[in-house]
């Protein structure tokens, strides 16, 4: 038995229905068959939820330029297929840390959209899983595109 609402129903009724009307599937169900419609449906919905990133979070804006910013200055040094898996981990990692956060924060505004102090700490330790992220790329990309750049200035010099 779960509660919903004011009511008390057997969980086979709550996994189906939620309080606004909406049926979900139950995730305890087999999946249905692989079909490459469903694939395409998941890869849109994946899409959307980066456009809503970018809509809704001013940090990922700073991540797109930074990231853009990494990788016309790697084209230019010229970077070796070594040096590109480091850049292209420390973004990938910085977008994914972004993503969670951004997903974990849109549950807590949804579960409990007035002030409360464990949802507080709960944005402020994903926040701080992103200024993690973001903090080790900029030592990636300082260990890959500092010699670079250094000898890029001592030709100048």
């Amino acid at each position: 038995m779960t509660r919903v609402s004011d009511q008390t129903v057997p969980v086979e009724e709550s996994a189906a229905k939620t309080p606004g009307g909406r049926t979900w599937k139950d995730p305890t169900e087999a999946n249905s068959s692989f079909t490459i419609e469903g694939r395409l449906k998941s890869v849109q919905n994946a899409v959307r939820g980066i456009g809503m990133m970018l809509k809704s979070q001013h940090n990922a804006w700073l991540h797109a330029f930074a990231s853009f910013c990494i990788l016309i200055t790697g084209a230019l040094m010229r970077l070796t297929d070594g040096e590109w898996c480091w850049i292209v981990l420390a973004i990938m990692a910085v977008w994914t840390a972004e993503a969670l956060n951004t997903a974990l924060e849109f549950l807590a505004d949804a579960a409990s959209p007035e002030f409360h102090p464990l949802v507080k700490k709960a944005k402020d330790v994903a926040a701080g899983g992103v200024l993690i992220s973001a903090i080790g790329s900029v030592w990636i990309g300082l260990l890959v595109l500092g010699p670079h750049l250094l000898d890029w200035l001592s030709r100048l010099l």
